[in-house]
């Protein structure tokens, strides 16, 4: 059945009987998880020349254009179903801007089977970083950053993607184990463990979490 969060299945169907405010209340619905999910997979050499409101504009006309096909296929959610078409946007955003520079499709996309843009590890430090008050000299910032980048680019790609789903876009534990198409055990266990990794580098960091 369509999305079972309440109100969710309202709007999908009045907005494809043609109701435009609905459609736009739906969209409104989940902006703030899309436009962090294009923040964290927005490629850096992008940054100042492409607005992530820029690309909401243009997933939310493709939601207006491609409603029908939810429709057909409803027993997916709502939302994963939206993040994957706004996710698709942002890929084509990628390659008109980066042509030249991304002729080989695979060193794009993440590798689970609804492939959007991965997110970069330099991204993901910052991002993680910009939470830490505790870090405040530049030099220590610096430094935690690179640790950061250093641990993610060597993490087995499922466990990074994990953390990324859960940790950065705050996905649930099943809406997580649903993009990547895993059982949720295995997507609890995985994210268990990447989270492990992760604490344990800002523990080598004198001063973050304690000696």
């Amino acid at each position: 059945m369509i999305d079972s969060e309440t109100g969710t299945e309202i709007l999908v169907r009045q907005a494809l009987n043609g109701d435009d405010p609905s459609l736009a209340k739906l969209f409104g619905k989940y902006r703030k998880r899309l436009r962090k999910m294009i923040s964290l997979r927005m490629d850096r050499r992008l940054q100042g020349r492409v607005d992530p409101s820029d690309v909401l504009q243009e997933a939310y006309l493709d939601l207006a254009n491609r409603l029908s096909e939810y429709a057909k296929n409803d027993s997916y959610p709502f939302f994963l179903w939206l993040r994957m078409l706004t996710g698709q946007r942002l890929m084509h955003v990628h390659r008109f801007h980066l042509q030249t520079a991304m002729r080989d499709a695979g060193q794009e996309v993440s590798l689970y089977h609804k492939a959007m843009p991965e997110a970069n590890s330099m991204s993901l430090a910052a991002n993680l970083l910009g939470r830490m008050t505790s870090v405040s000299e530049k030099a220590m910032r610096a430094e935690v950053q690179v640790k950061l980048q250093e641990m993610l680019n060597t993490m087995d790609p499922i466990d990074r993607e994990i953390l990324v789903l859960r940790h950065f876009e705050e996905l649930s534990n099943n809406e997580a184990a649903d993009v990547l198409g895993i059982k949720k055990a295995a997507a609890s266990n995985r994210y268990i463990r990447a989270l492990k990794r992760l604490k344990d580098t800002l523990k080598s960091v004198p001063g973050m979490l304690g000696d």
